[in-house]
């Protein structure tokens, strides 16, 4: 199973993201969508679970887009949230495989007590240094495997 991990649109979906995620089974995105046309765009794309960010302020998020989200596919356990700040669980005790979040705009994964946490950056807007990415999952029963595109 390949899932594409993407947070902080910003309300810019790039061309040549759309083209990568024809290849994704699920669309997972870590808030900051920006405006309600991409996520529709990108649910068009494959099945696509996504939470709300800081700049998620229309009316429309708050009706259609949880502020976190716990989800298992195939054999893995995923929780959602924009800012891993706000994280208010323990990851192990809650049976978690992996912690997705954004808001940072900076690419980064490690393990924690046996937990991925993952920011996949930001593949909105350039914001100062920090480069445009993404990431991608591969899944094989319990077995994860990330890797980050950076465009």
């Amino acid at each position: 199973m390949r899932i594409a991990i993407l947070s902080d649109t910003h309300g810019l979906l790039r061309p040549e993201v759309k083209t990568l995620l024809a290849d994704a089974d699920f669309i997972l995105h870590a808030g900051d969508v920006g405006k309600p046309e991409i996520h529709d765009e990108l649910s068009s794309i494959a099945p696509m679970y996504a939470v709300r960010g800081n700049v998620d302020r229309d009316p429309w998020f708050y009706r259609h887009t949880p502020k976190t989200h716990a989800i298992k596919l195939g054999e893995v356990w995923f929780y959602l949230l924009h800012n891993l700040e706000e994280l208010d669980l323990k990851p192990e005790e809650g049976g978690f495989d992996v912690i997705i979040s954004g808001h940072t705009h900076i690419p980064k994964a490690e393990k924690r007590g046996g937990v991925l946490f993952l920011n996949p950056g930001s593949i909105g807007p350039k914001r100062f240094n920090l480069p445009i990415s993404m990431a991608w999952l591969t899944i094989e029963g319990k077995k994860i495997q990330h890797k980050f595109v950076v465009f």
